[in-house]
């Protein structure tokens, strides 16, 4: 046993290991920044950075196989071989305390990295002049939203994610007095009317806009500047038998209705959003240009922050680098939209954003004390041989 604990300790504690993670992760982002080119920055991300194993499909297949490590694995392991080589090399003296604070600031930023992988979470929040939101948007994800308006002061809306509609089977919530059966989906799409496409394929769908349109699939994008329109078909069934089946998609801008046992319902897909516990009214956004010229000089939106019960009320300007910090949210200044009617705000919920700065500050304040501690040694020997050479 304690020679396999030592072949452990000598591995995990090895130089050698630290070099060759530390190339692999300049082979990764390398290899990552050149297929950024293909996939976009946010599948980049998901593929390389936030994964234990870069995956590929073997050619001619739908088989995925691991190609090279990711960065879960890698920055994993190194951060096991700096706390094995402190724990096993390095005793927690004076001398040595620099190297032990730079090292902690360096394991906690690879926490960070990890926590924020895991924990951080951005959507959009489109504000038209004068309107008032208490949500965010994903640019990533969408939903099925079904809603019970029989009420007009309330709706009732039950989400359902997109990735739930891909998978085969009946879609059940309590709040439902009907089943959802996805028949059909496409990650991105295309809608043209019927009339256009005289040969095309009868619709799955016989309620709602579907039979007046025909979906085509359309092939995934990754890039940043596109966006995929997830369509689906989906057949409801309610206590008595088959309701009827609609086509739902992200490229209709407007939900389809209809009655069932007295209540009215309604079906969208949208952009999966985030609730808040607060509203954001845009009172008024500017768009500054450099006097005589088009050239941007600064973007910035006037909003207000409010509550439900009245306890905060408060105006806050927006504007590059001078995001609002609210309730663990963070709101950075995007973009503009409708020739300057609409701003577009950034919503960023990380916990674990500090992390980075105190590891910074730890890293810096330890080696300020280790070049401090080598100083004054130095200092000292000198003055000793200076006073035994006298």
């Amino acid at each position: 046993m304690r020679p396999l604990l030592q072949s452990f300790l000598k591995f995990f504690t090895s130089l050698r290991l630290t070099v060759v993670l530390l190339i692999l992760s300049m082979i990764l982002v390398f290899i990552a920044t050149l297929d950024q080119v293909n996939l976009g920055v946010w599948a980049v991300q998901q593929k390389y950075f936030r994964s234990l194993f870069v995956m590929a499909r073997l050619p001619g297949t739908d088989l995925a196989v691991p190609v090279f490590p990711g960065a879960y694995l890698i920055g994993g392991l190194l951060l096991l071989n700096l706390a094995a080589a402190h724990a096993y090399r390095f005793r927690l003296t004076w001398a040595k305390s620099g190297l032990w604070l730079t090292h902690f600031g360096l394991i906690l930023l690879l926490l960070g990295e990890l926590f924020t992988g895991l924990w951080q979470q951005e959507s959009l929040l489109r504000l038209d002049q004068g309107a008032t939101k208490a949500y965010s948007e994903s640019y990533l994800q969408t939903e099925l939203a079904v809603s019970d308006t029989t009420d007009a002061k309330f709706d009732d809306v039950v989400a359902i994610p997109t990735a739930t509609l891909e998978k085969p089977g009946i879609i059940q919530h309590p709040k439902l007095p009907f089943t959802i059966h996805p028949v059909l989906f496409y990650p991105n799409s295309n809608l043209v009317m019927r009339s256009q496409v005289p040969n095309a394929a009868p619709s799955p769908a016989d309620q709602g806009f579907g039979p007046q349109l025909v979906a085509m699939a359309q092939r995934i994008t990754y890039k940043q500047d596109e966006q995929n329109m997830p369509t689906a078909f989906i057949e409801l069934a309610g206590p008595d038998g088959r309701i009827g089946t609609w086509l739902v998609s992200t490229l209709l801008t407007e939900p389809q209705s209809f009655t069932l046992q007295g209540r009215t319902y309604e079906l969208m897909m949208r952009p999966a959003r985030f609730y808040h516990p607060f509203s954001i009214t845009l009172l008024k956004f500017s768009h500054d240009r450099y006097p005589g010229t088009d050239i941007p000089r600064n973007f910035s939106s006037r909003i207000r922050l409010q509550t439900p019960d009245g306890h905060v009320d408060r105006e806050v300007l927006i504007y590059m680098n001078n995001p609002l910090r609210y309730g663990g949210l963070t709101f950075y200044q995007a973009g503009f939209e409708k020739n300057d009617q609409t701003s577009i705000l950034q919503v960023v919920r990380n916990p674990s954003w500090l992390l980075p700065y105190v590891s910074c500050v730890l890293m810096g304040l330890g080696l300020v004390t280790q070049f401090g501690i080598h100083l004054t040694g130095f200092i000292r020997r000198r003055s000793a041989a200076t006073v035994a050479a006298a």
